[in-house]
């Protein structure tokens, strides 16, 4: 298999710089001014589209804002008497520019090429609509990984392995070797696959009514059973697996380290629909169904303690940010969740998009900021800033974008309706003003 994207041995160097998220940038950047007065034109700037007030004095964090893979994450937590969700002057927003999507240099030429799709664009760089597979000028576009032949559901990068594993719609799993790019491994499990997460060592994938789990260190496979109909969701959480089930229930798994095995824990019931998304943070877990609400379950109890219902169509995604949780929907918002003083959830800012909201991931840039990638049903994925949601970027495949997962050094992996997984990279400060210099 060919990889895409660019000459082999570069993509080769690429992937096997396999380590730590680079630390930020030392020196001091400019702030764009015609960003800061929201009438900025250039593609790509050489200036930050960044709002210094959250930045020290040497351009980087005053605070990592954390993400749930990290291990300092704390998540929605009740504040102090003295504190409310809404308390100060909200970040929430500020680059958006009163709440429109997006900023004007994308939507310029944010249509791709049918023909250059094709392969048969007669234009050349004359055309009027992208040849490209993304708009931004922090990250790049690195290979393109095929042998699946339908939507990918889930990507996974166990710990210890320099193996990437993808699954899908077509009943296979695969296996990526990450120093080449090339399959190195197909799994056909003939069913189905709704989801796919890796915890430490462990892969787990869910199928119609079980979960399969793999242990690439000690070649363990097990199939977990008790789930009516697909799994959709799984997650992690206080030494359980959780697994989001089609009937509307939360199975939840012991792990017993000295049978290196999964034990039934509890069932969750609560929803009416099918439970489609799940995350962990701030000792609680927090559910989206189709049944358009939110749950939020003590992880010690497993009690329900509260439901969400602001949505209203399906609740695809939750994520835990800093002290937020944050949830999408097909009825095109992202909410913004902040604690209350008596501990419970409420709205502190609703993001609006054009299309409905597929998918959200949060990771860091080359520069430690944090960023949101939002996979929406128009075949797109935006990446914003946190928590200003200025437009960092957009990427495009030919169907949406369901499956989305974060590397190490700054890689991260993107998987469409068509089985097409695209590799990306988030590039230096240094980086993205040479190649503007090149491009001017």
């Amino acid at each position: 298999m060919d990889l895409d994207g660019g000459d082999r041995d570069v993509n080769r160097r690429v992937y096997q710089r396999l380590g730590p998220a680079p630390a930020a940038a030392s020196r001091q950047q400019k702030v764009c001014f015609h960003w800061q007065a929201g009438r900025c034109n250039r593609y790509p700037c050489p200036f930050l589209h960044v709002d210094q007030s959250s930045t020290g004095t040497n351009g980087t964090s005053k605070r990592a804002q954390q993400f749930p893979e990290d291990r300092n994450f704390q998540g929605p937590v009740r504040r102090s008497p003295n504190t409310s969700a809404h308390a100060g002057p909200s970040k929430w927003g500020r680059g958006r520019g009163g709440g429109t999507t997006g900023l004007a240099h994308f939507r310029k030429t944010e249509k791709l090429c049918n023909y250059w799709l094709g392969g048969h664009c007669t234009y050349g760089e004359r055309c009027r609509y992208l040849h490209s597979w993304f708009v931004g000028d922090s990250f790049t576009f690195l290979t393109s990984l095929e042998g699946h032949q339908q939507a990918i559901c889930g990507i996974a990068l166990p710990s210890g392995s320099d193996k990437l594993y993808s699954g899908s719609k077509d009943e296979s799993v695969r296996v990526w070797d990450c120093q080449s790019g090339q399959s190195v491994g197909v799994i056909n499990l003939g069913s189905e696959i709704g989801c796919m997460i890796s915890e430490g060592p462990w892969v787990f994938v869910g199928i119609p009514n079980g979960v399969k789990a793999w242990n690439i260190q000690t070649i363990t496979e097990l199939s977990l059973i008790g789930p009516v109909g697909q799994v959709y969701s799984l997650i992690v959480g206080n030494e359980m697996l959780f697994a989001g089930v089609q009937d509307g229930s939360i199975l939840a798994w012991k792990f017993i380290a000295s049978g290196n095995c999964f034990e039934p824990a509890a069932s969750l019931n609560g929803h009416n629909g099918a439970v489609v998304s799940l995350i962990v943070g701030a000792n609680r877990l927090y559910s989206g169904s189709m049944d358009k609400s939110i749950k939020v379950w003590d992880l010690v109890t497993l009690q329900c303690l509260q439901t969400l219902t602001e949505h209203t169509d399906v609740v695809m995604s939750v994520l835990c940010w800093d002290q937020f949780l944050l949830s999408a929907s097909l009825d095109r918002t992202i909410k913004v969740w902040a604690a209350t003083e008596s501990g419970n959830l409420e709205v502190t800012y609703t993001h609006s998009e054009d299309q409905g909201v597929l998918s959200l991931r949060g990771m860091h840039d080359a520069e430690a900021k944090p960023v949101l990638l939002c996979a929406c049903n128009d075949n797109t994925v935006r990446l914003y800033d946190l928590p200003s949601f200025s437009e960092r970027g957009k990427l495009f495949s030919k169907l949406e974008v369901r499956a989305m997962e974060i590397g190490p050094g700054g890689l991260f992996f993107t998987g469409d309706g068509t089985g097409n997984l695209k590799v990306w990279k988030w590039m230096e400060q240094t980086q993205s003003v040479e190649q503007a210099n090149n491009i001017g």
